[in-house]
């Protein structure tokens, strides 16, 4: 089951042209996307079921009130994929954020009326990192709901003066999700909330690396201090990227195989290369091969039982 899967309508990429996101984060363009292809690349690469989520920079385009028109577009639009193909796809649903209030009555729209699987957070909106207070209520309510979050990066503040002239995606998109998973367990966000399931991307990004340093920091902030490590060690990762040879292993000094999760990042990866990782997954020596098989399809039927084949 592949978590990290995304999909782009022909509304949302005309939305995403008119608001000058023709190269999303800087990457060269909006790469192609449809159903009938992205089957045919789950056939190839052995994919059962992918969950399909919106990636950066996500619906918030424009003002508030497009903002809201757009997310539940998007999210009618695949619930509609799901709908007509419903042992092949899931869906992780959009929220109108950074308007609080309408991305609380969305997930219940969404979860209760679309039948989402889940939901698709950014690590920051309008420059607001997640994990700031002011997403609380949001977090209760997917709390209650004990809701599956995939926490996807998009260009962090500042982006200008530190990708290198390069796509963000090759270092910011790293540093953003390692600076919302920080956040949100320094505030407690996933202390006050322990029944949110998040679903940290690429390996970890740089939290394998960066664990130690921010929990000696953590340790002199508050009393009693956060247990930063203890924190990581509660949540689920997925492996699009590449995570082999070096971030799989520094990942597994975190946790065990029973949270890693599959994730292809196509089609914003490209076919061919997914292919490729995901081969070299399958024949890592990093894993037992009963830790390969958990990484492939058994912790994710776990989160989403629906789709268990």
């Amino acid at each position: 089951m592949d978590v990290h899967a995304h999909y782009i309508t022909p509304s949302l990429r005309q939305a995403m042209i008119a608001a000058g996101h023709d190269r999303p984060d800087g990457m060269p363009a909006i790469p192609d996307w449809n159903v009938r292809d992205t089957l045919a690349f789950m056939d190839a690469t052995g994919i059962a079921v992918s969950m399909l989520s919106v990636s950066s920079p996500g619906v918030h385009l424009g003002d508030a009130s497009f903002t809201r028109i757009l997310a539940r577009k998007v999210n009618e639009e695949g619930a509609a994929v799901v709908h007509a193909h419903p042992g092949r796809f899931g869906l992780l649903a959009s929220l109108p954020l950074p308007d609080v209030e309408a991305a609380v009555a969305e997930a219940a729209y969404a979860l209760d009326v679309l039948h989402a699987d889940g939901i698709v957070l950014l690590t920051n909106y309008d420059n607001v990192c997640m994990g700031d207070p002011v997403f609380d209520p949001l977090m209760a309510e997917l709390d209650r709901r004990r809701a599956v979050v995939l926490l996807h990066p998009t260009s962090p503040a500042g982006w200008h003066d530190t990708c290198l002239g390069r796509p963000r995606p090759m270092i910011e998109f790293l540093f953003d999700t390692t600076r919302a998973v920080t956040q949100l367990a320094l505030n407690r966000v996933l202390e006050r909330y322990p029944d949110i399931r998040f679903i940290i991307p690429h390996g970890g990004a740089a939290l394998p690396v960066l664990a130690d340093r921010i929990a000696a920091f953590a340790f002199t902030e508050s009393d009693p201090p956060v247990d930063f490590v203890a924190a990581l060690g509660k949540l689920y990762y997925d492996v699009a990227g590449f995570v082999l040879p070096r971030t799989l292993p520094a990942l597994l000094g975190l946790v065990g195989p029973e949270q890693l999760l599959y994730g292809s990042d196509h089609p914003f990866t490209a076919s061919w290369i997914a292919e490729g990782l995901a081969r070299t997954l399958a024949t890592n020596d990093v894993l037992t091969p009963d830790g390969t098989q958990l990484l492939i399809s058994g912790n994710a039927a776990g989160l989403f039982p629906r789709l268990r084949p």
